[in-house]
């Protein structure tokens, strides 16, 4: 009977062993299947360890890429083949966030039923949301210089323009040593994060205006230098007596400083998440850098830096955008996408600022332009925008412009840098203004 009672208990252990398994599997099988299926060794969609099937098209129906037979057909045009690489994807899968590699179980039709079975043999057709004749202008707005161009619409959440620098011909890749530092192969809009210098002034503006009473009344009178502790913070100029708004014009370190300490690390901590710059949004399975922040308690100076864009800041491109949408619409802002669909609608973050900041901020930058950045300068554009030169060590500052445009038929929000290319808004102004004329006139 004890024999009986035994073999029982093993065959009932061996049971639930095996029925744990299947769940295990059966978990793994749903959630991982489509990563089993488009491995390089299924000869099915890869001839010569290259995918062979699918079709990638951008958001006007022109073609960008045709997998077929282990080779790439890209587009004819060679200025648009640079300028969409790091959104389609090179021919050897080296670009990870590209649409080649991360969105492969779309490009071959994988599904839990059928596997990665195609009727047609050819695998799906994809459309990306970038629009490839406003890349190609982001692409030679940046004259061969190393920086990005990111645009989308604040409004259904569609990038239209997504370029990295430096780029290539995914036709004619060229050879890239092993210890490579160009970022040839990075999708800096998505994967970098960088020092941002005085665009990061928009993020300090918003912890004041919602936690400093007084700022209304508030000025500091600037002398070019404002010391702390016996180190000093600098400006490019003395620019007297100024108020909140004319801080931000003139783009005030010595004032924002002063800001930045009155915040406190705390709160700029707290709005760093807040405003989504340490959150990595899911742009249809692509998940972008998070930025990193520092905002030291006990020492004043590397705080004041901090607020201004420099210390241990570093900015993702693509959150900094978001961002910007979050500012154009009032508080709340719609969550980046790359594939271009009509039957999923926007989806909305978190309430980011209150709409009396968003409004105020709006103000504000529409008064940089006005006082700093010139209107001419962008004809036809109802444009807000903030400019960046950030200090770089050993090298030259990286040059930065973003805000969004107010258009009803072209709500976009930007962002522009030149890497080590100098001044802010005289050198990634033109670009921005360069690629804005091209959306709007798409």
């Amino acid at each position: 009977m004890k024999k009986l009672e035994k073999r029982a208990i093993i065959c009932l252990t061996m049971a639930a062993v095996l029925f744990l398994g299947i769940c295990v599997f059966t978990y793994r099988f749903v959630t991982k299947g489509s990563d089993w299926a488009t491995f390089y060794v299924n000869q099915h969609i890869y001839s010569e360890g290259r995918l062979s099937i699918g079709t990638i098209y951008d958001v006007n129906g022109k073609l960008l890429a045709r997998n077929k037979n282990g080779k790439v057909r890209y587009n004819k045009d060679e200025s648009i083949r640079r300028a969409t690489v790091h959104a389609v994807g090179d021919m050897d899968g080296n670009i990870a966030t590209a649409a080649r590699s991360a969105f492969k179980s779309r490009l071959v039709g994988y599904n839990l039923l059928t596997g990665t079975y195609s009727i047609t043999g050819k695998g799906n057709e994809l459309t990306l949301t970038i629009d490839a004749d406003v890349c190609r202008a982001a692409y030679e707005a940046l004259g061969g210089r190393d920086g990005l161009v990111g645009v989308y619409n604040y409004e259904t959440g569609e990038i239209i323009c997504m370029v990295s620098s430096p780029g290539f011909d995914p036709e004619n890749p060229p050879q890239v040593a092993e210890d490579d530092t160009s970022g040839l192969y990075i999708n800096k809009f998505l994967s970098a994060n960088l020092i941002p210098g005085s665009i990061f002034k928009l993020v300090t503006s918003a912890a004041a205006i919602e936690n400093l009473d007084d700022l209304d009344t508030w000025s500091y009178t600037c002398a070019g230098v404002n010391y702390i502790n016996g180190e000093k913070i600098t400006c490019t100029a003395a620019h007297g007596t100024v108020d909140f708004d004319r801080a931000l014009a003139v783009s005030c370190n010595c004032a924002f400083a002063e800001l930045a300490q009155r915040v406190g690390g705390t709160l700029m901590e707290s709005y760093v998440e807040k405003l989504g710059l340490t959150a990595a949004y899911d742009i249809d399975g692509i998940k972008n850098s998070r930025g990193e922040f520092e905002f030291p308690h006990e020492a004043p100076l590397n705080l004041a830096w901090a607020g201004i864009g420099q210390y241990n800041d570093q900015l993702n491109p693509c959150s900094m955008l978001v961002y910007m949408g979050a500012i154009a619409r009032n508080g709340i802002s719609v969550e980046p996408r790359l594939i271009h669909s009509a039957l999923s609608g926007p989806s909305e973050t978190e309430r980011m600022i209150k709409t009396s900041t968003a409004k105020k901020l709006q103000n504000m930058m529409k008064n940089n332009v006005t006082v700093s950045y010139g209107d001419g300068n962008f004809p036809g554009l109802d444009i807000y925008a903030k400019s960046g030169t950030a200090e770089v060590y050993g090298r030259e500052p990286n040059a930065w412009f973003t805000g969004f445009i107010k258009n009803k038929n072209a709500p976009y929000a930007f962002i522009v840098c030149v890497e080590n290319g100098g001044y802010g808004s005289s050198v990634a102004g033109p670009i921005a203004n360069q690629v804005l004329q091209a959306a709007v006139n798409r």
